[in-house]
């Protein structure tokens, strides 16, 4: 056999064994279509690791700060140590902060602003594989595909766009939608764009061929 047919015959049996593994990962992990999410999410944003929180406390400025929430999911504010901060909508942690100040000044006053957002983990978008800029973003309401891919700066040259998935939890069940990136990119299709929902990941793969 010459150096040519034994190539030949490597590279056909390398595409057999890729084969049989995307039908192995189809079998465990079922791929549909995707559809219909319902209706957007209305709940109020919630304070997540690395959103900065700016404290206002009424005729105490000596208190009002601007401060990180650290990756413990907690704060530390003048007279305020170690409050958690994560999961917290910004009216919830402002009355906790009352209620903590209110061992030192008479009747506080708080408001929170949240700046900087990052959100929780839980409702972040993750984007992996062979996008631009693999990265975590924090969901915003009404986001679509083309947002999401417009945020990662579209995909590699090696991606494989048609066979991207998003994987989503639905009732506590992780189901995997196939969505096609090429056809949204570059066609221009506005069909293929899709609403994408808190806690997301958008796996792009990469083409072989």
């Amino acid at each position: 056999m010459n150096p040519l047919q034994t190539l030949l015959k490597r590279l056909a049996l390398g595409a057999a064994m890729l084969g049989a593994l995307a039908l192995a990962g189809c079998a465990s992990t079922p791929v549909t279509t995707m559809a219909d999410p319902g209706p957007t999410p209305t709940s109020d944003y919630l304070i997540g690791p690395g959103d900065n929180v700016n404290i206002i406390v009424w005729r105490n400025p000596e208190v009002s700060q601007s401060v990180p929430v650290r990756p413990d999911g907690r704060i530390t504010t003048p007279l305020v140590e170690d409050l958690e901060a994560s999961g917290k909508t910004s009216t919830e942690l402002a009355r906790d902060i009352e209620k903590a100040l209110a061992k030192f000044i008479q009747q506080p006053v708080v408001t929170v602003i949240v700046t900087g957002f990052t959100g929780t983990y839980g409702e972040q978008i993750r984007v992996i594989g062979q996008a631009a800029r693999p990265q975590a973003l924090p969901y915003r309401r009404d986001m679509s595909l083309m947002d999401v891919l417009i945020a990662v700066g579209g995909v590699t040259e090696f991606a494989s766009g048609n066979k991207a998935t998003i994987i989503r939890t639905v009732d506590g069940k992780q189901q995997q939608f196939r969505v096609r990136l090429n056809d949204l990119i570059k066609e221009g299709d506005i069909s293929a764009n899709v609403p994408m929902r808190p806690g997301d990941v958008l796996v792009v793969p990469e083409s072989f061929f």
